[in-house]
């Protein structure tokens, strides 16, 4: 049901996915996502939507082969068929037109930063991005930020490609330059969203992140996905997966999502040893 109709590489270890599926476009919206499975004997694994296709009835995903799950899933070919896939889950972003926004996003958190842009830019918005990636060949989408932003700055950690250092060092520079900014949303590495949350918080400009902790069921019920706002208790599949970036406790998100490192370690050891024989 879920069919593959489209697959390609964008980067080293980093594939765009297409499926065919026309329920969960019929209901998208920036900032949601989905949860799906490979197959079977698959974990679930949730990716935000990067784009929708009402006229083709597809969504398309952005995903870093990392893991077992995640290398399966890049090793499907067009045609073939996932599991299942569950969506539009988590809720959508407030769009709204604000003023100046800033998107940023660091690595293959850039995807869902471009349909949350061309909602953005849909409201009147002044939209200004900055993306990020530890090298040039490693950072995406490029060109179809420029093609929707009014501004887009580039950072590399290795210089590589724009300013030397981290997106975070960027959006110290452009409000260190005055640049009047009403709202930053930040989606990436969990170190670079704490990143822009400090850099934001002193001069009280409203910071929105979208948090990727641990999920499995993605609605609620199986409290993986809990983490700390305010010094409460939410889940992010749905009380968010947005939040205020001042509020989030990213000490224990971080702590979190390193719990199975070990255990993913030796899956992924297991996996390559038995597909090696």
């Amino acid at each position: 049901m879920y069919r593959i109709v489209a697959m390609q590489t964008l980067a080293p270890q980093t594939k765009l996915i297409e499926i065919y599926a026309p329920e969960i476009v019929a209901k998208a919206h920036a900032g949601q996502f989905v949860i799906l499975r490979v197959d079977e004997e698959g974990e679930r694994i949730p990716l935000t939507l990067a784009d929708w296709k009402p006229e083709a009835n597809t969504i398309t995903l952005i995903f870093q082969e990392v893991g077992v799950s995640t290398i399966k899933l890049g090793s499907l070919n067009v045609n073939e068929e996932l599991c299942d896939v569950v969506g539009p889950l988590g809720n959508p972003t407030d769009v709204r037109n604000y003023g100046t926004v800033v998107i940023v996003g660091g690595g293959v958190g850039i995807a869902p930063c471009l349909p949350i842009t061309k909602a953005f830019k849909k409201t009147g918005s002044r939209v200004i991005s900055i993306i990020g990636a530890r090298n040039e060949k490693l950072l995406i989408l490029e060109r179809e930020m420029r093609c929707i932003c009014d501004e887009v700055h580039i950072s590399t950690d290795d210089g590589s490609k724009g300013h030397k250092g981290f997106v975070s060092d960027v959006l110290n520079i452009l409000i260190k330059k005055g640049y009047s900014i009403d709202i930053v949303y930040a989606i990436g590495p969990s170190v670079m969203m704490r990143a822009i949350a400090e850099t934001t918080r002193p001069h009280k400009i409203k910071t929105v992140v979208s948090l990727n902790p641990i999920m499995v069921d993605g609605m609620g019920m199986c409290g993986a996905c809990r983490v700390s706002v305010g010094g409460k208790v939410k889940f992010a599949c749905v009380d968010g997966p947005e939040f205020d970036a001042h509020q989030v406790d990213f000490d224990q998100l971080i702590k979190r999502q390193r719990a199975f490192l070990a255990e993913e370690r030796t899956a992924l050891e297991h996996w390559e040893k038995c597909r090696g024989n």
